[in-house]
This record gives C-alpha cells, sequence and structure tokens, in this order.
C-alpha cells in the first residue's frame, strides 16, 4: 500500500494556492478543470516531492474547487494533513508575517499547527531533533482551536 494524496475541498481556490504554495512553499503539479463537473482539482507536492510528483506517485495534497459552493462545515473537510519542514520556526515566522495565526506555536520546536483559509488544520512538524526552544516561540499561547 502507498499513500497517494489527501483531498481538501476549499472556498476559494486563489486564496488557498496563496495559503499552500506562498505560504507553506507546496509546489503545483498537476491541474484538472472539468466544465460539466464545475470543479477544477489542482495537485500540490512538497517541494522535496515536486520532481518525483511530476514523474510517478509522490505524496500529493489534492485541492478540489466546486465552482458552485464556497462553504463548507468541518464535517465535510478532515482532520489535517502533516508536513515535515527543515526549520519550524523559519515556516512559522513566515505564515505569521503572511498575516496567519499560528494556533499551536512551535513552543517544543518539534510541532506547530496552523489553519488553512478553510479551516483545515494544518500540522507542521521539525524534521529530525526538536529545535532548542527559542522565543518568540517558547512563551506563545495557543489561539484557538487546532
Amino acid at each position: 500500500m502507498k499513500f497517494l494524496h489527501a483531498m481538501i475541498r476549499v472556498g476559494d481556490l486563489d486564496q488557498s494556492l496563496d495559503f499552500f504554495c506562498g505560504g507553506l512553499g507546496l509546489r503545483e503539479v498537476r491541474r484538472t478543470q472539468n466544465e460539466k463537473g464545475r470543479y477544477t482539482l489542482v495537485y500540490l507536492a512538497a517541494p522535496d516531492d515536486a520532481a518525483e510528483a511530476r514523474e510517478k506517485d509522490a505524496p500529493l495534497v489534492e485541492l478540489t474547487y466546486n465552482w458552485d459552493e464556497h462553504d463548507y462545515a468541518g464535517g465535510r473537510n478532515f482532520g489535517h494533513l502533516a508536513f515535515a519542514v527543515e526549520n519550524i520556526y523559519e515556516v512559522c515566522a513566515r505564515l505569521q508575517a503572511a498575516g496567519l495565526t499560528i494556533n499551536r506555536p512551535p513552543r517544543d520546536g518539534h510541532m506547530a499547527f496552523v489553519r488553512t483559509p478553510d479551516m483545515i488544520s494544518i500540522e507542521l512538524l521539525q524534521k529530525g531533533a526538536p529545535l532548542p526552544p527559542t522565543e518568540p516561540w517558547a512563551s506563545a499561547p495557543n489561539v484557538g482551536s487546532w
């Protein structure tokens, strides 16, 4: 068995691509538009997986944008996506500078949570060993739910 992709429905494709590509740094590897079904599928890969994703199967995130539906309650999305990152503090700082809330800051140098514009939780995990606790993250409180 091999993991292929995780699908989430998004209400605003451009806003979601800004989050996933501009904020998290994922790369678009494939896009399909279906006029008859009135939807667009965008497949994203982590930077380390992008080349492999274009050639063969690699873990992907599928953003499903239904042209006529824009609001999804929590029951129509799912738990969270998880990504290993090179430096959790740098990624969280970049996301925060872009105006995003870090719901669960990386106090431990290992794990953080943020939410997409459609309120999907994204878990960020430090690749390898946790980084030493560093301010402002070490004392930052949780914000909202994650």
